[in-house]
């Protein structure tokens, strides 16, 4: 699942690839965008915010996000990636293709107002102007709120997805359900999570556990029904019903930025986390 690891490694391989290079063919296959063409263009940045990646070349500005199954590729020109239906965007420079293929979003921007689509987004995980104060603060902001709608809410702080948002609530021995404030100390929580995408932030592997090995990588996240690996109890599995989520005085919450029922399935230790 992409995270902010996954789209900073992604923004890293297309610098490599397209910065400094001409752009020799610009197929954007979006109905709105179909006129666009950045042929002729220079890339010169290539810059992630959070789970948003942003392409700038010449005036313009490509900013996509990935969702649950979007990726770019960068494949020799010759060998587009395939099927061809599922390439949202195609880039070329010289002998190098890049596709945006399954992007969940897609859109063309005038470079120089880029940073507006993204203004509403928390402190970034993996981002140069990194503020753990201001991402406790905010994580804090409504003490009531579920951990998981917090942890996952992008206007809290930029960069967590499901993965990490179950790894953190096992991590600290809460369920995901219970509220912020019962957590001891949020700022560790904070401090942890940009650890965690640090760390993983140049390998494909991703880890929690500090164990690359296939299959143990992970505390809870996708183990439903195996053993938790540190008291043994069946790891648990559900999936959240937005209908039941308000305030204690009865008026509703605003879902978190990006939240899709299919992409919130919790894990959890029924014995290590309360």
């Amino acid at each position: 699942m992409p995270e902010g690891d996954t789209v900073f490694r992604t923004a890293a391989a297309l610098r490599e690839a397209l910065v400094g290079r001409t752009l020799t063919r610009c197929d954007v296959r979006v109905p709105r965008y179909a006129t666009v063409d950045l042929t002729g263009s220079t890339v010169d940045e290539v810059v992630s915010r959070g789970k948003h990646l942003f392409i700038r070349a010449g005036r313009a500005s490509i900013h996509s996000h990935l969702k649950m199954d979007g990726a770019w590729r960068i494949t020799p020109r010759t060998r587009p990636p395939r099927p061809a239906y599922k390439v949202r965007i195609l880039l070329e420079a010289g002998d190098i293709a890049a596709a945006g293929v399954d992007l969940g979003f897609l859109e063309i921007l005038e470079r120089d107002r880029d940073q507006e689509s993204v203004a509403h987004l928390g402190p970034d995980l993996l981002g140069p102007d990194w503020d753990a104060d201001r991402a406790a603060a905010n994580l804090t902001a409504d003490p009531d709120r579920p951990i998981a709608d917090a942890l996952l809410d992008q206007r809290v702080l930029a960069g967590i997805g499901n993965v990490y948002c179950n790894e953190l609530c096992f991590i600290f021995g809460r369920l995901p359900t219970s509220p912020v404030a019962t957590l001891d100390d949020p700022a560790r929580v904070v401090g942890r999570a940009r650890d965690m995408l640090w760390a993983n932030r140049i390998r494909w592997e991703r880890t929690t556990t500090g164990n690359t090995r296939k299959g143990q990588e992970l505390w809870v996240y996708g183990r439903a029904g195996l053993p938790c690996r540190r008291c043994g109890t069946r790891i648990s599995q559900s999936w959240p019903d937005w209908t039941s989520r308000s305030r204690p005085d009865g008026t509703s919450r605003s879902r978190p930025d990006g939240w899709n029922s299919a992409e919130r399935v919790r894990y959890w230790c029924p014995a290590c986390q309360r």
